[in-house]
């Protein structure tokens, strides 16, 4: 029996987590032992990991990239509060002298970096060792194993990294997974050397899951809302583009669409700067952060548009998912979005703008039988890709 190794960073709720869930509970637990490392054991989405997978113990040490700087010294980690200071003064200056407008991704490389020295290694030998999540250093630097497979989830055009450090980092991994080709190829152009590792395997979905999921009993205000009921799930930070999604509510209810209302299921750290757009915009009433949720699919299920208005993705997770529940989908037109769906026949690209999201949407408000056309294609599709695994197994094998 083969010994797996699986590494991320917790549960919170989120694309990256809701996959990893997925493939977990989709996993051939006869044939592999499957270790989960979680540098941090909290997320809401704990309790949904399959009973089969071996959670290890946490390491205070690698607890720590989640926490802030403060409660890193107030936990005896000053090494690592000091490696967390030292990457947001250098990223800070390189952010100002090279104009890097998001130096956040490179901070999260110099963080790494600067931490291993401090950083235990995991004593167990494995088969495979899989990296869920970037940056990859744990599985790279202190995992030992026959073979290591890193995964990607992010469009790499739209990111701003140390390109020479990224590369040392990713050529300790035999194989890199992209979840979509979009994805693999905006990757290969920034690391062309890398080609011949990059494959690619899309996030495992199970409809039946999901499908079960949108029946349960929950609190949902969508249902007795008698407005025209759009609905977002995301991460509330730039890359999700919630602030063009209240700007472009804004557009609508100038031009007259006043029985539109938009609900948004998500936190993060732009939660204030959004409520004080849609209060400036005088859109309390329209435009309603919902916050986390668990279990998103019955409010999807009582939408009657899904929008993602991201400025980029690799694939998301979300818009899959409110296909298979068969909504009309809208989706802005982000580097790797023509992957995600085809425009006109299962779902919609608009522009990467307030207007052109507000012209998506007054464009599908207007024509019930688009938005049923785009549903119907939904429902009558399989979005079940659980065969995706046999990909999986051909890398572990």
């Amino acid at each position: 029996m083969k010994k797996i190794l699986i590494a991320s960073f917790d549960m919170e709720i989120g694309g990256v987590e809701r996959s990893l869930v997925s493939m977990l509970n989709n996993f051939d637990y006869e044939n592999y032992q499957v270790d989960l490392m979680l540098y941090r054991h909290q997320g809401d989405l704990m309790n949904l990991l399959s009973e089969k997978v071996t959670l290890l113990n946490e390491v205070p040490q690698y607890t720590t990239f989640r926490k802030t700087i403060l409660e890193n010294i107030r936990e005896k980690q000053v090494a690592i509060a000091g490696s967390r200071i030292l990457s947001k003064a250098v990223a800070s200056v390189k952010g100002r002298v090279g104009k890097i407008s998001e130096p956040g991704y490179y901070q999260m490389q110099l963080m790494w970096k600067y931490a291993l020295p401090f950083l235990p290694n995991l004593e167990k030998e494995y088969d495979v060792a899989i990296s869920y999540l970037w940056p990859h250093y744990y599985v790279a630097e202190k995992v030992k194993a026959k073979k290591k497979i890193a995964w990607i989830h992010t469009d790499f055009s739209t990111i701003q990294t140390d390109v020479k450090m990224d590369l040392k980092m990713w050529n300790k991994f035999d194989y890199i997974v992209a979840v979509s080709e979009a994805c693999k190829e905006s990757f290969v152009n920034k690391y062309q050397e890398l080609r011949k590792k990059v494959i690619v395997i899309e996030n495992i979905t199970s409809q039946d899951f999901i499908s079960s999921m949108a029946e349960e009993n929950v609190q949902n205000p969508l249902v007795s809302d008698q407005r025209f009921k759009i609905i977002t799930v995301a991460r509330l930070s730039h890359a999700k583009g919630i602030d063009q999604a209240v700007r472009a509510l804004r557009i609508l209810k100038d031009k007259g669409f006043n029985n539109i209302v938009w609900y948004v299921v998500g936190y993060g750290g732009e939660e204030m700067m959004l409520r004080k757009l849609i209060n400036d915009n005088d859109l309390e009433k329209d435009f309603i952060l919902l916050g986390k949720k668990v279990n998103p699919y019955p409010l999807v299920k009582a939408a009657d548009l899904y929008i993602q208005p991201s400025r980029y993705e690799g694939k998301a997770v979300t818009v899959g998912e409110a296909q298979i529940l068969g909504k009309p989908v809208i989706i802005t037109n982000y580097p790797t979005a023509t992957s995600q769906l085809q425009s006109n026949v299962n779902g919609y690209i608009c522009e990467i703008t307030d207007k052109g999201i507000a012209d998506g949407i007054e464009k599908l408000y207007n024509d019930a039988q688009l938005r049923e056309s785009l549903a119907q294609k939904c429902r009558d599709s399989n979005f079940d890709n659980s065969v995706e695994m046999e990909k999986v197994y051909g890398l572990v094998n």
